[in-house]
């Protein structure tokens, strides 16, 4: 084999290499557009990153196979432990997976900044199908324009996603959209009691057993649509 032909060889070697990196690496380019910007919160086998909440009464919270178990109790939950939150308090998404494993209150309130306030995202309270945030203008879940009722199965998984923005909150359970209110001009506040210590953002459940598998994160852009 002359020069030349050693020189066409190695090029072609280079070339076949070259397209194999590039295969490999459209599809993580291709996943990483799919999964949307989420971030986990939740590393799959420990609270890392979180703690129990320091509610009075409050039962068990275990972590197997993948699942955060919050056990019954007065209330029962975690809490972001670390010194910020990831996320900013307006212009993001938080998504969730939780199911009710035992109970018939909320499963999954979720405990969420809102500016230079707070509130709690109410899934399943009051006896099993309120749907709502508290509070709004001093009226909590069960008492305000975002209060809804669903009928919640046992066991079965939903997905939660919650949107804040400067004027407005938007809830979806699975792909149905549950809440979309508009909070200009009024109060935002937690509902009185020991859902306070929830602040920055957390997870309670009230005399019932909810799982949590899944807790992510993403930024969102004014009109985003998605």
């Amino acid at each position: 084999m002359d020069q030349l032909q050693r020189r066409a060889a190695l090029a072609a070697c280079l070339l076949v290499a070259l397209a194999g990196v590039l295969r490999a690496e459209v599809p993580q380019a291709a996943a990483g557009a799919q999964d949307g910007g989420w971030k986990p919160m939740f590393d799959g086998k420990s609270l890392a990153g979180w703690k129990e909440s320091d509610f009075l009464g409050a039962g068990k919270v275990t972590v197997s196979n993948g699942v955060i178990t919050i056990g019954p109790g007065v209330l029962t939950g975690i809490t972001w432990a670390g010194e910020s939150l990831p996320f900013p308090a307006s212009g993001y998404e938080v998504r969730v997976e939780a199911a009710r494993l035992k109970g018939g209150d909320f499963f999954a309130g979720i405990t969420f900044p809102v500016g230079d306030s707070y509130c709690t995202w109410i899934n399943g309270g009051w006896g099993g199908e309120v749907v709502g945030l508290s509070n709004i203008n001093g009226a909590d879940a069960a008492r305000n324009e975002t209060t809804v009722g669903i009928r919640f199965e046992m066991g079965r998984w939903y997905v939660l996603r919650l949107r804040v923005l400067p004027k407005a909150i938007t809830a979806w359970i699975d792909d149905d959209k549950v809440i979309d209110v508009s909070i200009e001009k009024k109060w935002i506040a937690l509902r009185e009691g020991d859902i306070g210590r929830s602040v920055p953002f957390g997870i309670a459940t009230y005399a019932t057993t909810g799982g949590v598998r899944k807790i992510e994160w993403r930024p969102v852009k004014p009109g985003e649509s998605r």
